[in-house]
């Protein structure tokens, strides 16, 4: 399995492989987690104020992994068996354990997701987290957190894509997806993290 590997200043790793799901079972698992996820449109907490957040998500896992961001607390929903499957996968191919995931579904390209770093408590110092997506293609921007000078890259997360994140990744640098008018086909983003204080 080919990846390539992003080495960002301060020691930040990103390794991008680029069909980690081949063609035909990307799609079959885009349509299944259509259906299985348990979608919702969240509210969340910026600047003290609340706003509904411009996609839909899920948070699924382990009962422990109870994981709070943006002024809200997620308590995780079971395993559905696709995701429960791709966990398993990740573990065998790459050896990384995770015990829960945030699913993102962007309807299309007026769905974003605004730059932050998943730095909470919960995940310790130096998180692991890999990163599906299945469907349309969206531009995924990194940004060192004191500008771009300092690092910065951008990304084209492409349909059975993975991208693993680690080392000082959210730390020092944050991380999103901006709004494209030109896509208009829909995009499931799998964020599986493992939950350790």
């Amino acid at each position: 399995m080919e990846s390539i590997v992003h080495e960002l200043p301060e020691g930040a790793i990103c390794e991008l492989f680029p069909t980690f799901l081949e063609r035909p079972r990307a799609d079959a698992v885009h349509e299944a987690l259509l259906g299985e996820v348990p979608w919702r449109a969240h509210v969340i907490r910026i600047f003290g104020r609340e706003v509904p957040e411009p996609r839909l998500s899920a948070w699924l896992g382990e009962p422990h992994a109870v994981y709070a961001y943006s002024g809200v607390t997620n308590r995780p929903e079971p395993w559905t068996k696709t995701l429960a499957a791709l966990r398993e996968e990740l573990f065998e191919r790459l050896g990384l354990p995770f015990d829960s995931v945030l699913a993102n579904l962007y309807r299309n390209g007026q769905d974003s997701m605004g730059f932050h770093s998943d730095d909470e408590p919960e995940l310790g110092p130096e998180p692991v987290i890999a990163s599906i997506s299945l469907g349309a293609t969206r531009r995924f921007q990194i940004r060192h957190k004191r500008g771009a000078k300092r690092g910065r890259l951008d990304l084209e997360l492409g349909h059975g894509s993975l991208l693993v994140m680690r080392g000082a990744m959210q730390e020092r640098y944050r991380h999103g997806v901006p709004k494209d008018p030109r896509v208009t086909e829909a995009r499931v983003n799998l964020t599986f993290r493992r939950i350790v204080g």
